[in-house]
């Protein structure tokens, strides 16, 4: 058998699907999909360094023998699979704004939010409402 891949590699896409089982088990969940939705991401940077630093030398160990092809075959599926977790992570970002989810980020000074609770309005000019209650003055 080859292996020339970690185990990190299969442990952390064995545990991406365990979650996405669980976040589509759980239907009103938000949360569910958002964990399975970073965790897709984070897998996607993860087998993007483990194929640049394993591939190359897999690669020339297996150019003669009966394990080439094996070699070849396990490196396809493993960049098709690569290659769709973006399409997932895209399915996967509209499931959670179906689910109610909002995207919020903030990075400090920089904060991107869909949180709308504190937007005024300027349609209109309300009056102060510090002068309406003060009481007349006769002089």
């Amino acid at each position: 058998m080859i292996d020339w891949l970690p185990r990190a590699y299969g442990l952390a896409n064995i545990t991406v699907l365990a979650m996405g089982v669980w976040a589509i088990a759980q239907r009103d969940s938000a949360d569910a999909i958002f964990m399975f939705f970073v965790g897709l991401l984070l897998t996607v940077l993860t087998d993007i360094l483990l194929f640049a630093l394993y591939f190359a030398g897999a690669e020339k160990a297996s150019e003669s023998g009966p394990l080439r092809d094996l070699f070849r075959f396990s490196s396809g599926m493993g960049i098709l699979s690569l290659l769709l977790k973006p399409l997932s992570c895209f399915f996967m970002y509209h499931m959670y704004r179906e689910r109610g989810g909002e995207f919020f980020v903030n990075l400090g000074f920089i904060t991107v939010s869909r949180d709308r609770s504190s937007y005024q309005s300027i349609d209109h000019v309300d009056p102060p409402a510090d002068q309406d209650k003060l009481p007349s003055r006769a002089y």
